[in-house]
């Protein structure tokens, strides 16, 4: 019989936020780490979960996928839910056939602190107390105050869209 393989890392608290993940070894560039698992649920179960546990949008477990579902890493999910953002993430979330897998970026050392850039995407205005809310506390010298992916300008806003005649 054949000893089960030993995770990469190890969750215990972190200096970013809560609970973290770091890794149990060197990780090499590109290694798989670990899957992002949980329910798979639609927008309107995640909202109802959500308003369910009175918590705001911004702090919980859903990973969005290319199809528009949610995976609920709250629901039945395992320790990649802990991996923190960071404004220079040391990893990346790649979606498979949706599935998605934590992978490294570069080397990571023994001891170092898993993190990938969340890029969360909120429609609405970013008022001061929606940053507030979202508030990134990486500590990266390149640290942006917020795990929200910049908003995407309007064609309005742009100007005119020159045309051929």
């Amino acid at each position: 019989m054949t000893k089960p393989a030993t995770p990469l890392y190890v969750v215990h608290e972190s200096p970013i936020h809560g609970r973290g993940v770091f890794a149990r070894r060197k990780i090499k560039a590109g290694e798989r780490i670990i899957e992002y698992t949980g329910e798979i649920v639609d927008w309107e179960e995640t909202c109802r979960r959500t308003a369910e546990k009175g918590g705001p949008i911004n702090h919980t477990f859903f990973f969005t996928l290319n199809d528009g579902m949610l995976i609920d890493g709250g629901a039945g999910g395992n320790d990649a839910r802990f991996i923190n953002h960071s404004c220079e993430p040391n990893c990346e979330a790649m979606e498979d056939e949706g599935r998605v897998y934590i992978h490294a970026l570069m080397d990571i050392e023994k001891g170092e602190e898993l993190k990938y850039n969340y890029g969360l995407i909120y429609d609405e205005r970013h008022t001061p107390a929606v940053k507030k809310a979202f508030a990134c506390h990486c500590g990266a010298p390149t640290c942006t105050g917020v795990m929200l992916a910049p908003k995407k300008r309007s064609r309005k806003k742009q100007g005119p869209v020159p045309t051929a005649d």
